[in-house]
């Protein structure tokens, strides 16, 4: 069976399309294509709690590429999960007539619980290191907490995301330290609230999921170019998480797009993940982070396959 997944988040849309094989818990998944673009659909939510009429556009003109992708590689059953933007928004009945008229199907509105359950589904399929795993899944709006082993125990989502956290606090180009520091104080005590909710001291492994993490951990491995095979589960040193973090701090968002492994939308708000991400390295004790290529998009996928 060939399935597609979409996930629309804040700041990027993406698509999976995959052919699922087995049944329960020896389903696969085997790629067929990948694709990401930067919307910023949640752009100023935030601030105003409605989508921007030009936000939903950019999300309408990628949107018809995928449903083209979806029917050109003759996909059998589609989901489409909207997430953190979509949920705070007052205007979110005009997204939802958008994605009808484009792909024929609604868009589910998952709540963050959902988005937990879905994004450890995806991040600890082909995992080979002991459990119990805490998983955070670092968006553009929220960022998801997970703890489990073989399934989610406790799961909460709270509204630190790289795009909101930019909006929020750092506005200068690049931001002032006191723009830093409310960041950090604002993102540690979202940190630590759901810390203390999931049970995280539990945790043998830490796992970062999103574009956000994997960024970091190319830059920290010094990739020269952006590499998903060198990139997905390799084990990052909260040293160094700490040191990027300062160093994407410290650039202008010119000198951060120049970087080789930096996708040129998430320029802006990388400084905001980076910092949120040191947080949580920082505050779960954990000496290393492993970064994952899969989350949300294979969990989504691996749904499709039940019956």
């Amino acid at each position: 069976m060939r399935v597609a997944a979409i996930d629309c988040g804040t700041n990027a849309i993406r698509l999976l399309i995959a052919d699922v094989s087995g049944s329960g818990s020896d389903v696969r998944l085997v790629d067929v294509a990948r694709r990401m673009e930067i919307v910023r659909l949640g752009e100023g939510v935030d601030r105003t709690g409605l989508l921007a009429p030009a936000a939903i556009e950019r999300t309408r003109k990628a949107l018809l590429g995928y449903a083209a992708e979806i029917a050109e590689l003759g996909v059998t059953r589609v989901r489409m999960c909207a997430t953190s933007a979509t949920r705070d928004a007052g205007n979110a009945h005009e997204f939802r007539d958008m994605v009808r008229g484009v792909l024929g199907i609604d868009p589910e509105v998952i709540t963050g619980e959902e988005e937990a359950t879905l994004s450890f589904l995806g991040a600890v399929q082909g995992l080979d290191v002991p459990g119990p795993y805490l998983v955070f899944d670092l968006g553009g709006g929220s960022t998801e907490f997970v703890t489990g082993t073989t399934g989610v125990e406790h799961a909460i989502s709270m509204d630190i995301g790289c795009v909101r956290m930019t909006e929020r606090h750092l506005h200068s180009d690049p931001p002032t330290p006191a723009e830093i520091a409310a960041a950090e104080a604002d993102i540690t005590a979202a940190v630590d609230t759901a810390l203390a909710a999931v049970g995280s001291s539990q945790a043998r492994t830490l796992v970062g999921l999103a574009g956000t993490v994997t960024t970091v951990a190319a830059l920290a491995l010094d990739l020269p170019g952006y590499d998903s095979s060198r990139i997905h589960h390799s084990r990052i040193e909260a040293a160094d998480v700490a040191r990027v973090t300062s160093e994407l701090l410290g650039m202008t968002v010119a000198e951060r797009r120049a970087l080789p492994v930096m996708h040129p939308g998430r320029a802006d708000v990388i400084g905001a993940g980076a910092l949120i991400e040191r947080v949580i390295v920082e505050r779960s004790g954990h000496a290393t982070v492993i970064a994952s290529e899969h989350d949300i998009l294979d969990g989504i996928a691996f749904g499709l396959a039940a019956p």
